[in-house]
C-alpha cells in the first residue's frame, strides 16, 4: 500500500476491559466525581446529585491512565458530566486519582431531535510530523435512537477508534480531534453510530459550525 497522506495514529486507547463500575467501586468513584462537581465555580445555585444518580460509561485506558466517564442529571434540568481517572499498576490497587466535572443546561430531554448525546474532554495533546498538532479527546455518550451496536470515531474519513455498545447503551471513545497542520485547515472528529448490519444510523461532529453572519444591506 502507498504511504499515508496524513499519517495519524489509530486506536490509541485500550478497548474496555471491564463493565461499568458498580457496588463499592462505583461509590468510591462517585464520591470523587461529586467532589469535582462541588468545586465548579459558578454564580448559579446548583443542586448536587447523589452518588446513586451517577451514570457510568465504559472505561478506556490511554498513556497508562484509565478514564471512567460519568454524568448525573438533576431535577432542575442540569446535567453534570466529567470523568474520574486513575493509574492502575500491574500488581496493586488503583491510585493517583483525578476527577474533572462541568455542567450544562443543554440536555437530551430538552432536545428531542438529538440522535446521540455526547460529551467530550481534551485529555492530552499530540504532535505529528512538522507542525501538525491535535487534541487527544475523550468522548462519551448515549445513543438516543434504537439499534445502535457500535460507536466509532472518524477523522478525515478514517475510523480511528470504536466501542461496542453492549451493556448500558453507553460508549466511550479516545481519538484525535482538532487536527491542524495538514493543508492549512482543521480536521475534526465525527462520531458515528452503527447497527449490527454495519449500517450508519447517526453521525455527529464535535465541531459546531457558526451560523454565517447576515449580509449588510
Amino acid at each position: 500500500m502507498p504511504p499515508e497522506i496524513r499519517p495519524i495514529p489509530r486506536h490509541i486507547a485500550e478497548p474496555p476491559h471491564e463493565r461499568e463500575p458498580h457496588g463499592r467501586w462505583a461509590e468510591q468513584l462517585g464520591r470523587r466525581f461529586l467532589s469535582a462537581c462541588a468545586e465548579i465555580q459558578t454564580d448559579e445555585k446548583l443542586t448536587q446529585p447523589e452518588v446513586d444518580a451517577v451514570d457510568w460509561y465504559p472505561s478506556r485506558s490511554y498513556a497508562n491512565r484509565t478514564y471512567v466517564p460519568a454524568s448525573a442529571a438533576t431535577d432542575e434540568g442540569v446535567e453534570f458530566f466529567g470523568y474520574v481517572s486513575f493509574v492502575r499498576p500491574e500488581h496493586g490497587d488503583p491510585g493517583h486519582f483525578e476527577a474533572r466535572a462541568d455542567y450544562t443546561h443543554e440536555t437530551a430531554d430538552e432536545n428531542p431531535d438529538w440522535r446521540v448525546d455526547l460529551n467530550e474532554e481534551v485529555i492530552a495533546s499530540w504532535r505529528g510530523p512538522g507542525d501538525v498538532t491535535a487534541d487527544v479527546t475523550l468522548v462519551w455518550g448515549t445513543p438516543l435512537i434504537p439499534g445502535a451496536t457500535v460507536a466509532s470515531a472518524e477523522v478525515d474519513e478514517q475510523t480511528v477508534d470504536q466501542c461496542a455498545i453492549v451493556q448500558s447503551d453507553r460508549f466511550t471513545l479516545i481519538a484525535l480531534d482538532n487536527l491542524i497542520g495538514f493543508g492549512g485547515y482543521a480536521i475534526y472528529m465525527d462520531v458515528a453510530l452503527w447497527n449490527k448490519r454495519n449500517a450508519e444510523l447517526a453521525r455527529e461532529s464535535l465541531y459546531e459550525a457558526e451560523e454565517p453572519a447576515a449580509a449588510e444591506a
